[in-house]
C-alpha cells in the first residue's frame, strides 16, 4: 500500500509541473524577447500639420498666399493654420515655436526680418520639422541657405527697371530740355530680397540714361504709410524735379510714394510708376482713376501659397527633399492688358 501511495504522490506532482509547463494562449510569442515593449504602430491616416506663417499678413498679396496655402494643404490631406508676424522678428520666432509646440510638421515662413533665420532653422531641425522660406531668402544656424519658394528677386527687379526705363525713354522726357526727371528708388534696405529688386531696377534705369545723382533712395518698412512719411521730404527738398519715376520692393511702396506725390501737387501725367506685385496698381485701372501706376509686374500669392504647401507635403508625407529655390512666374502689367493676365481671384482683388 505503501509502495502505491508514493506512486500516486509522483504522479500528482509530475501533473503539476506538467500544467506549469504548458503555454496559456495568450502569452506572447516565444520568440520575443523578456521586457520587450510592444508599441503601437501609428495610424495610416494621420493628417499632418502645416503652418504658414507670414510678416504682413494684412496685405492682399499674403492674403491669398495663405488661402491658397490653406486650400492646397487641404486638397493634398494636411490641416493648415494661418498666422500673421506683423513685422515683428520677435513674434515670428515665437509663432515658429508654438507651431512646433502644436505638432506642426512642416512650416512655410515669410519672415518679418532676415536676421532670425539661424534661429527659427535650429528650432525646426532640433523638432525635427520640415522649414521652408516664402519670398524672403533666409540661412541656417550654419549659414546654409533654407529651401525657399517664391520669386527670382533679381530677375523682378530687372523687368520692372526695364519697363520704367522703357516707359521713360518713350515719354521722350529725358531729352526734353524743359524737364528734369527725378527718380524715386523705394527700398526696404534691410532685406536682401529688396536689395536684389530695387539694385537691378536702378540699374535699367541707369542705362536709360538717368544721372546717378537723380536716384534718391527711399528707405521704408514695407508699408505704405512708411514709404509715403519717407518720400514726402525728398520730394520736397527737390523742387526742380518736374517729372518722377517711381519703383520699389512692392506695390505698398510705389503707392505710398505716389500718394506723397500727389500731396505735393505732382500730377498724375508727370508721373511713372511701376509696381512690383500689381495688385495695388490695378485698383485705379480697375476705377478707370487716373494714376501715376503706368505698369506693374504682376505677381500671385496663390503660386507661392499652392507650391509652398505642396513642397511641406511632398518632404513630410513622402520624403522629397525640398528644391533648394522653387520659383513663380512673373510677367508685366498695364492697364490695357491686366483684365487678361491676372488670374480671376486676382482681377477680382483689382475692383475691392
Amino acid at each position: 500500500m505503501k509502495q502505491l501511495s508514493k506512486l500516486f504522490m509522483v504522479l500528482m506532482v509530475a501533473s503539476f509541473i506538467l500544467a506549469a509547463c504548458a503555454t496559456p494562449a495568450t502569452q506572447a510569442p516565444a520568440t520575443e524577447a523578456p521586457g520587450a515593449v510592444v508599441t503601437e504602430a501609428p495610424a495610416a491616416s494621420e493628417t499632418p500639420l502645416f503652418v504658414v506663417i507670414n510678416k504682413s499678413a494684412d496685405q492682399q498679396y499674403f492674403i491669398d498666399l495663405q488661402n491658397s496655402f490653406v486650400e492646397k494643404a487641404g486638397e493634398l490631406g494636411a490641416e493648415a493654420k494661418k498666422f500673421d508676424a506683423k513685422l515683428d522678428p520677435n513674434l515670428g520666432v515665437s509663432l515658429v515655436n508654438d507651431a512646433i509646440s502644436a505638432g506642426a510638421k512642416g512650416i512655410a515662413i515669410t519672415v518679418p526680418d532676415q536676421t532670425i533665420g539661424p534661429a527659427i532653422a535650429k528650432a525646426a531641425k532640433d523638432a525635427g520639422v520640415v522649414l521652408i522660406a516664402t519670398d524672403d531668402s533666409i540661412v541656417d544656424e550654419a549659414g546654409a541657405p533654407v529651401p525657399f519658394v517664391g520669386f527670382d528677386g533679381k530677375d523682378m527687379g530687372k523687368k520692372v527697371g526695364e519697363a520704367a526705363a522703357k516707359l521713360l525713354t518713350d515719354s521722350g522726357w529725358l531729352t526734353d530740355s524743359a524737364k528734369k526727371v527725378g527718380v524715386l528708388s523705394v527700398e526696404v534696405q534691410t532685406l536682401s530680397v529688396c536689395n536684389d529688386r530695387t539694385d537691378n531696377e536702378k540699374a535699367a534705369i541707369l542705362a536709360a540714361g538717368v544721372p546717378e545723382g537723380q536716384v534718391y533712395p527711399v528707405p521704408y518698412t514695407g508699408e505704405a504709410l512708411s514709404a509715403q512719411d519717407a518720400a514726402g521730404p525728398i520730394i520736397t527738398a527737390n523742387p526742380d524735379v518736374t517729372n518722377w519715376v517711381v519703383f520699389g520692393c512692392n506695390d505698398e511702396g510705389v503707392l505710398g510714394t505716389l500718394n506723397a506725390l500727389a500731396t505735393a501737387g505732382v500730377n498724375p501725367d508727370d508721373i511713372i510708376g511701376v509696381g512690383l506685385g500689381s495688385y495695388e496698381a490695378c485698383k485705379p485701372w480697375a476705377a478707370g482713376q487716373p494714376s501715376g501706376f503706368k505698369a506693374g509686374l504682376f505677381i500671385s500669392g496663390l503660386d507661392v501659397g499652392a507650391t509652398a504647401a505642396q513642397v511641406l507635403y511632398e518632404a513630410v508625407v513622402n520624403g522629397v527633399e525640398p528644391a533648394a529655390s522653387s520659383y513663380a512666374p512673373t510677367s508685366i502689367v498695364d492697364p490695357t492688358n491686366y483684365a487678361t493676365t491676372m488670374d480671376p481671384i486676382s482681377l477680382a482683388n483689382c475692383s475691392k
